[in-house]
């Protein structure tokens, strides 16, 4: 037998969906033939044959989600074609087979350091659904981050504890496997039972793909508003953004509802109205700003800054920097470094207050803050005083990625001393920053806009920023305020000063 498996999918692309089996059990097929195509939520993959033979087996269905290197069937040389007779007496063999199955609990894995509970927020598998072992089953949402959940064992999926939506403590149990011999003696009965309830919903059984799922809950779509074109109707990415294009086109050209009648208002804007559970993510997010201003005496001081130093010497040195060190520079390189030259001037805008003691920072881990589809997240660069300005780049866009695609862990979000926060990619041209609690000092970025400057008594067009700074003033006074954001202002309007530690 020779088998076919999941090929590389790319970088940090870990999973794909099956998509469409172009061969089926008993096909023959020739060496480097197309077998099937895979989906992952960047590109579509497909599968050779690495050998010629006849397809004997298919071993993830369409619609199921794999892992990379994960078995998706098997082929058998020409002479082998007949191997899959002997199933025909599976039948008599069932209920010994069945007596072999082992059950193997699916728990919940470890969620981070302090965090006790999650959330259940998709089930990718149902009762009585084959799996793969390190198939991912289920994905669960804590207070910062997603956690997806293997399946500890190849099998059949006999048992879901917690449904979506549902909370499940840290080490519970989610499910149930069955696995060994008897697993695939015990499909058969299983997916009837399973299935019974949506084929009384909807008349047959369809499992649209995870990235279609997920593109629908982006753009606010239902599987009965999205015309599949995947086998028995089965809704696939593209599918979505048809969907979507067409929703959107529709509200344009449709005309504006006419004023509701006086009295009527409530009861019609009810209607209108859509209520959603907030996110746990969300959750945390109003929690911990709230217990900021609660807790901290904070204050915020202005200042500007003239970037047109900054944008020279990036215009002038930024392709052979990128040609170097495979990276873009950007503006968050010199804004993290001009930090760290002003926290070693005030040391106590990078400290933290514990109790009655002040914990001061011999080392700078720079929070980057970042917007995602779920909410603000704090990915933390460690050392950023021992790091270059390549180093810094790379790490912030790669964390920022990430961030963005859920894949952060719990221990790149803690840990932090101060933080960056910019606004200015959203055209924010002055705000008021709020603490990232226990830190004292949090610096808001903005929108960078031409504005005439008085310069040596002549009146000059300049790219100028508002800087924010908020900081605890419970452990920072207001002249080491000012004086860090002085000191970031002149680093930024002449750079050589970072190079000189001046």
């Amino acid at each position: 037998m020779t088998e076919v498996r999941v090929p590389t999918l790319g970088e940090s692309v870990t999973e794909a969906t099956v998509a469409t089996w172009f061969k089926k059990p008993g096909d023959r097929v020739e060496a480097d033939e197309m077998l099937c195509e895979l989906e992952t939520d960047k590109v579509t993959v497909e599968v050779p044959s690495p050998a010629a033979g006849v397809l004997a087996e298919i071993v993830a269905n369409e619609g199921e989600t794999v892992g990379v290197d994960a078995l998706l069937a098997n082929i058998s040389a020409s002479g082998e074609a007949a191997a899959p007779a002997p199933a025909a007496k599976a039948p008599a063999a069932a209920p010994a087979a069945a007596a072999a199955a082992a059950s193997v609990d699916v728990m919940v894995p470890t969620l981070g350091e302090s965090v006790t509970e999650a959330t259940v927020s998709t089930w990718f598998k149902k009762v009585g659904d084959t799996v793969a072992q390190d198939e991912m089953l289920c994905e669960l949402e804590t207070d910062k981050v997603s956690v997806e959940v293997p399946a500890p064992a190849a099998g059949v999926l006999t048992e879901i504890l917690f449904a979506e939506g549902t909370t499940v403590e840290a080490g519970g149990k989610l499910g149930v496997i069955a696995s060994g011999e008897g697993a695939a003696a015990a499909a058969p009965a299983a997916a009837p039972a399973a299935a019974a309830p949506a084929a009384a919903s909807t008349g047959k059984d369809v499992e649209h793909a995870p990235a279609a799922k997920k593109a629908m809950a982006e753009a606010g779509l239902t599987a009965a508003q999205v015309q599949g074109s995947g086998r028995d109707g089965r809704i696939m990415k593209e599918d979505v953004a048809k969907a979507a294009a067409a929703v959107a086109a529709a509200a344009t050209a449709a005309p504006a509802p006419a004023a509701a009648p006086r009295g009527t208002a409530n009861a019609d804007d009810a209607a209108r109205e859509e209520r959603v559970k907030m996110t746990r993510l969300r959750q945390t997010i109003a929690r911990r700003l709230k217990d900021a201003q609660n807790t901290a005496a904070m204050l915020t001081t202005y200042n500007e800054v003239d970037m047109t130093e900054v944008m020279a010497l990036r215009n002038q040195y930024k392709d052979a920097f990128e040609k170097k060190h495979g990276v873009r520079m950007g503006f968050m390189s010199f804004f993290t470094k001009a930090c760290v030259h002003a926290l070693k001037e005030v040391p106590e805008v990078n400290a933290e207050i514990d109790g009655t003691d002040v914990v001061y920072k011999n080392y700078v881990h720079m929070g980057i803050a970042a917007g995602t589809p779920q909410g603000l997240v704090v990915p933390v660069l460690r050392d950023v005083d021992q790091k270059s300005f390549a180093e810094i780049e790379k790490e912030i866009g790669e964390k920022g990625r990430r961030a963005r695609d859920g894949k952060l862990s719990m221990a790149e979000m803690q840990g932090g001393s101060f933080t960056i926060s910019n606004g200015g990619v959203y055209g924010s041209l002055m705000s008021s920053p709020i603490l990232n609690p226990p830190q004292s000092g949090i610096l808001g970025m903005h929108k960078i806009q031409d504005r005439p400057m008085a310069i040596n008594g002549k009146v000059e067009i300049r790219p100028m920023m508002y800087l924010a700074l908020s900081y605890d003033h419970r452990i920072v006074d207001g002249k080491g305020a000012v004086t860090f954001l002085v000191r970031v202002k002149e680093a930024l309007e002449d750079p050589r000063r970072l190079l000189m530690d001046i």
